[in-house]
């Protein structure tokens, strides 16, 4: 048997520090999208159910525990590219310098969601969870129940799954979907080219994240296979 080839690496990572900064992040985010609100002229009011702030978090947000969350994030990033690529990058020959291009974060509340999508420019996202309703909270919800508020993933076939190239021979493709629950100091790392959802949420608490993308280089050029591989 030739084994299982392309598999999709995910990484969960949890912050030991989340009990202590999150809070602190909370109040700083709520803050800032109140000032961002008022600079272009509008309130806080019942339609704004879902805010998402530009991406230059890493030039505006000066808190140690900003810095700290962010410390966690490369150092969780470097470990789950480190084993995605095991193997596969030169042992000792590569210089690596890992960059986060866009760093952002996003208030969700109201049943609003973001729908199925992507990142460009990187080939690592990642999304870390700042504050939501408690799961058992969550999941009452008569409406939306145990998937209020989840980060689904879908699943790098999806296009292949509309009836040609589907039979019971490859059923094991047709769970295609993966859901992932919002939990405060979890950290999901995940390639930027899959696609993924947040869910509907409602409850008594903000859904308050902070996702980014990541590039990764070597200052003596990318190239790691040879131009004559096959």
């Amino acid at each position: 048997m030739a084994g299982v080839h392309w598999p999709v690496p995910l990484g969960i990572h949890q912050f030991d520090q989340a009990h202590a900064i999150n809070p602190v992040l909370a109040r700083a985010f709520g803050a800032m999208r109140v000032t961002d609100l008022a600079q272009s002229g509008k309130e806080i009011g019942a339609s704004d159910i879902f805010y998402a702030s530009h991406d230059q978090l890493l030039a505006r947000v000066q808190l140690s525990e900003f810095q700290t969350l962010i410390s966690f994030i490369a150092d969780s990033l470097q470990k789950t590219i480190g084993q995605a690529n095991a193997g596969i990058w030169p042992a000792g020959k590569m210089r690596l310098r890992l960059q986060i291009v866009g760093c952002w974060f996003q208030i969700q509340n109201g049943m609003a969601f973001h729908d199925v999508h992507t990142h460009g420019n990187c080939s690592w996202s990642g999304v870390y969870y700042v504050q939501c309703d408690s799961p058992e909270k969550r999941r009452l919800h008569k409406t939306l129940g145990q998937m209020n508020g989840v980060t689904r993933f879908y699943g790098p076939y999806t296009d292949w799954l509309s009836g040609a190239h589907m039979d019971i021979g490859n059923a094991y493709l047709q769970k295609n979907t993966l859901d992932l629950e919002p939990e405060p100091g979890k950290l999901i790392v995940f390639p930027s080219y899959l696609p993924h959802k947040a869910m509907p949420y409602e409850g008594e608490l903000d859904r308050i994240i902070v996702s980014f993308n990541a590039q990764v280089h070597s200052p003596d050029g990318d190239q790691v296979f040879g131009y004559d591989a096959t």
